[in-house]
């Protein structure tokens, strides 16, 4: 068997800018043979980024506009398993390569595009760039009160990345699917689409959903500043992280003062003020490093917020693969984004830098001819069980993805530690039956190895070295189950000198650079969307399908993993090229409005507006209304030209007279305007339904768009542990076995 997933795999990548070149990069990452195809002058996007997004390719120029080009790409097409492109809708349709025409020639493509918008979109003739999506679909507003009411441009571009992601995990899932009926696949993961995935719990509302808890409020979590100036980022969601803190610190009048009583703490905000007080005194007595290895040493989440170069040049980093050497005739020796996910059996390699080819071929394979005998699975991952043993956001969102796409999904708590908050639990386990089952007992493990006899995949998010504690490692199950997958969702990385360290969504943001940058120079701050935890989930079943997909091909069962730094690295995919020369000189802060006076956010009369546009179009904006004057200013002064002009009119006036010249322009929606917008909900991005317990409750529904087998939202998750009888009965219990084990306390039951 190769020793990389997709290892005989020929992609062919038509992408431009970063979604679908990214897209392709992950793939060839995993071995896949890529070619891809740049118009003559080389890719529209001149950036350094290219030097990681073009590894592991053969870069192959084609005037798709002459026909003798065309030809040559079909010829292309009808050896290739994979299709990528991220033009707007229509592009490959109008030069005869759209999905139709590629299928028609080789029936076994999987075809995905990744526009902007989606085909069926009012928006999709917009001119989509980053930022364009990225104000359509809140990427710039807070979901909560309480910060500036003004948007907050951030250099993250998070609907390209996360398309990237739910792309690559798609194709690999319809290659998988492929594989048992043979039918190709049409995927589309729209942009603004898949942006929704990142909002998550925040775009949840209606009958006793809840809230979402902010680390914030409990028990004192958040950033403060250390004796040498060095900021840290403080978790404390469990009563034993606070209670390292008093031992660390030496402070033990802190539980006779009642500081470390929760429910005095919810009760009274002064105590929780002067909780914080006294907790940000006493970080100031040492330097961040010292408390960073102290706290960490007993088992307490806390980590020096760094900034993305120091993330880089870190040990951790290098050694657990966030980060791989460059070597790039252009840019010079360095250090490059790395992998987001590893797989024990299989794992990825960075290819050579820029590949030039002027005969691109793929290996000898032909997928044309007859359609396949048997009809399609009605979804891609038909038959799989999958169980789910992982906690809070990533994980969970992992297997949440799995179940859409057609998994068998049994989520797995402790019955002392059921979900916190309906919230979540409504949010990430929709789609799966729940059982509560404790795992410290001899008789709850001895169920669940009964359960894992029949599963195909294990999640779990554990800190290290508990599962091997608990008997349920993957070594320990692997001898039970020998093709079993077994996927960890950690903060860091578990290999390498802070592998055994806790994390959350915070720590994440803070080890990897995103709360150095996106505070600026002020305090540190989170991005405002839990970014890390629900793209690590994503992820966590990306790489789930390269070792099912391994797996079908004669391979073997194996571990893979997730990270939340991984994920954060990703998120800063076209930043972290660290090499001679490098500046750092993205946008940053809180005053961030975007990358240039024609990337930017603007104020107009009644809102604000993202404008997209190229130097090229300043004389054509220039005979726009309201507009003239603009063409011969630069720099600053057309920032200012453009803020007292588009200050004088709607958003809607400005789309109007904006878009007929290919200048793309956005409002601003909030969460809650967006999921109760009409598109949004027909698209079934934005769904309502009744929930056991609960009520009516409205949250996101898939983002990716498949034909056929298309992903499925689920049924609405129960209250936990209530399918845990039925679940027990399949797997061969009597009901005098369950009830001993509930009466035991062995399983909970509601």
């Amino acid at each position: 068997m190769a020793n990389r997933a997709l290892s005989g795999l020929c992609v062919l990548d038509f992408g431009q800018y970063l979604a679908g070149p990214l897209t392709a990069m992950m793939l060839a990452d995993q071995g896949a043979e890529v070619i891809r195809v740049d118009p003559p002058g080389g890719p529209r996007w001149q950036h350094p980024a290219n030097a990681t997004l073009q590894r592991g390719k053969q870069v192959f120029t084609l005037d798709l506009k002459q026909e003798a080009d065309r030809h040559r790409a079909r010829d292309l097409l009808r050896a290739a398993d994979v299709l990528i492109e991220n033009f707007r809708p229509g592009v490959m349709g109008h030069l005869g390569l759209g999905p139709e025409d590629a299928r028609a020639i080789n029936p076994g493509l999987v075809y995905c595009s990744l526009p902007g918008f989606a085909a069926n979109d009012p928006r999709a003739g917009l001119a989509a760039w980053e930022g364009v999506v990225g104000a359509a679909a809140n990427a710039y507003l807070p979901p909560w009160s309480g910060l500036s009411p003004d948007p907050v441009y951030t250099a993250l571009p998070l609907p390209s990345v996360y398309a990237s992601f739910l792309a690559a995990t798609a194709i690999v899932l319809a290659l998988f699917a492929r594989g048992r009926d043979g039918h190709g696949r049409r995927i589309e993961v729209p942009l603004f689409h898949a942006m929704f995935q990142a909002f998550g719990a925040y775009a949840m509302s209606g009958d006793n959903a809840g809230a979402p808890a902010f680390s914030s409020d409990i028990w004192g979590a958040g950033c403060y500043r250390c004796a040498d100036g060095r900021w840290v980022m403080y978790a404390t969601h469990r009563p034993k992280f606070v209670e390292a803190l008093v031992e660390a610190g030496n402070v033990p009048e802190w539980r006779a003062l009642g500081l470390l009583d929760r429910e005095r703490l919810r009760q009274e905000p002064s105590l929780l003020t002067e909780l914080r007080r006294r907790i940000a005194a006493l970080f100031a007595t040492r330097p961040a490093a010292d408390w960073e290895r102290e706290l960490n040493a007993r088992g307490a989440p806390l980590i020096v917020v760094r900034s993305a170069a120091e993330w880089m040049t870190s040990e951790h980093a290098r050694t657990s693969r966030a980060v791989v050497p460059l070597d790039d005739p252009e840019l010079g020796q360095g250090w490059q984004l790395g992998f987001p996910v590893q797989l024990s059996d299989t794992p990825p390699a960075a290819g050579a830098h820029r590949a030039l080819s002027d005969r691109a071929t793929f290996a000898s394979k032909h997928h044309g001819g007859a359609s396949p005998p048997r009809a399609p699975l009605a979804s891609l991952l038909e038959g799989i069980k999958v169980l789910d043993l992982t906690q809070v956001l990533a994980g969970p969102t992992g297997a949440r993805l799995l179940a859409e796409f057609g998994a068998e999904v049994v989520k797995v708590n402790d019955p002392a530690s059921p979900p916190e908050g309906y919230r979540y639990h409504l949010d990430v386990n929709r789609g799966k039956r729940t059982l509560l089952l404790d795992l410290r007992q001899p008789a709850g493990r001895a169920a669940f190895l009964r359960l894992v006899q029949g599963a195909d995949i294990v999640m779990q998010n554990f800190a290290k070295g508990v599962p091997e504690r608990l008997g349920i490692g993957y070594a320990d199950l692997a001898r039970h189950k020998p093709d079993l997958i077994y996927a960890t969702v950690s903060a860091y990385g578990q290999h390498g000198p802070w592998g055994g360290w806790r994390g959350y969504e915070p720590l994440g943001q803070a080890i990897a650079g995103l709360q150095h940058r996106f505070g600026g120079d002020g305090p540190p701050m989170m991005e405002p969307l839990a970014v890390s935890d629900y793209g690590t989930g994503i992820l966590a079943a990306f790489a789930v399908a390269l070792a099912l997909y391994h797996r079908q091909r004669g391979g073997g069962g194996q571990a893979v993993e997730a990270s939340l730094a991984w994920t954060a690295s990703y998120l800063q995919a076209p930043l972290l090229q660290l090499h001679p020369g490098k500046r750092w000189d993205e946008p940053r802060g809180q005053a961030a409005k975007g990358s240039g006076p024609l990337q930017r956010l603007y104020r107009a009369a009644d809102g604000w507006l993202f404008l997209g546009a190229r130097e090229a179009q300043l004389a054509a904006m220039d005979a726009v209304e309201g507009l003239r004057g603009i063409a011969g200013l630069q720099g600053e002064a057309l920032e200012r030209a453009l803020e007292e002009r588009i200050a004088t009119a709607s958003v809607g006036a400005w789309i109007a007279r904006l878009t007929p010249i290919d200048v793309g322009v956005s409002g601003q929606p909030t969460i809650a305007q967006l999921m109760s917008d009409p598109y949004v909900r027909a698209e079934g991005l934005s769904i309502t339904r009744t929930h056991e317990g609960v009520g009516s409750v409205t949250g996101i529904g898939p983002s990716v768009r498949m034909e056929p087998s298309p992903p499925q939202p689920g049924r609405p998750v129960r209250p936990a542990g209530a399918d845990g009888r039925e679940i027990l009965r399949e797997a061969g219990y009597a009901e005098s076995e369950i009830d001993a084990l509930v009466r035991h306390g062995v399983v909970g039951s509601l």
